[in-house]
């Protein structure tokens, strides 16, 4: 098969998908190897990107996924003005910060920094599908465990969880602290 050929055949999987595509499931699809398989990724993402294409090819943990360029949001906004995809309050964006800095979390423990309930939060947080239980802690009443899920990844920009900015240093002197 063609170079064309195998970057329509990667673009038409990313693109039918509508979710992020495991490297190894791509490369298995186009009887490639990983590094074959990312190089073609690599060379369409750039070819959206040098064109200014309305969409983009972004790396998620190891996975693909097609998502529209950042420079048509505003565009894309106005068409949808859907109050599902409003923006998000101080107070769940710093349930958020400490679920990302911190997961897993319990909610006990994010009520225990934040000092307040963190019940609706969560649920918001849940309902947008920024956050996901990811386990149980091994406690009496096995509290449920938070942690960012993909569509985090993609709400920021980040690759992975790895790319969160570092923490700066509280008043405290205490790096890192989301401490109250």
């Amino acid at each position: 098969m063609r170079l064309s050929e195998l970057e329509a055949v990667v673009e038409s999987l990313l693109f039918i998908s509508g979710e992020a595509v495991p490297l190894m499931a791509i490369a298995q699809t186009i009887e490639m190897d990983k590094a074959t398989a990312k190089a073609i990724i690599h060379t369409l993402a750039d070819k959206y990107e040098e064109e200014k294409r309305g969409i983009r090819i972004v790396e998620l943990n190891g996975s693909y996924q097609m998502c529209t360029a950042a420079e048509c949001f505003e565009y894309i906004r106005n068409m949808y003005k859907s109050p599902n995809r409003q923006g998000l309050t101080q107070t769940v964006l710093e349930t958020l910060a400490i679920i990302a800095y911190k997961q897993p979390i319990t909610r006990g423990q994010i009520e225990e920094i934040r000092g307040v309930s963190a019940e609706h939060a969560v649920s918001k947080l849940i309902e947008k599908k920024l956050i996901c239980e990811v386990g149980r802690m091994d406690t009496p009443g096995k509290p449920i465990m938070f942690g960012t899920t993909n569509e985090f990844l993609r709400y920021f920009g980040f690759k992975n969880i790895e790319e969160l900015p570092a923490l700066k240093e509280t008043e405290a002197g205490k790096e890192g602290s989301l401490e109250a």
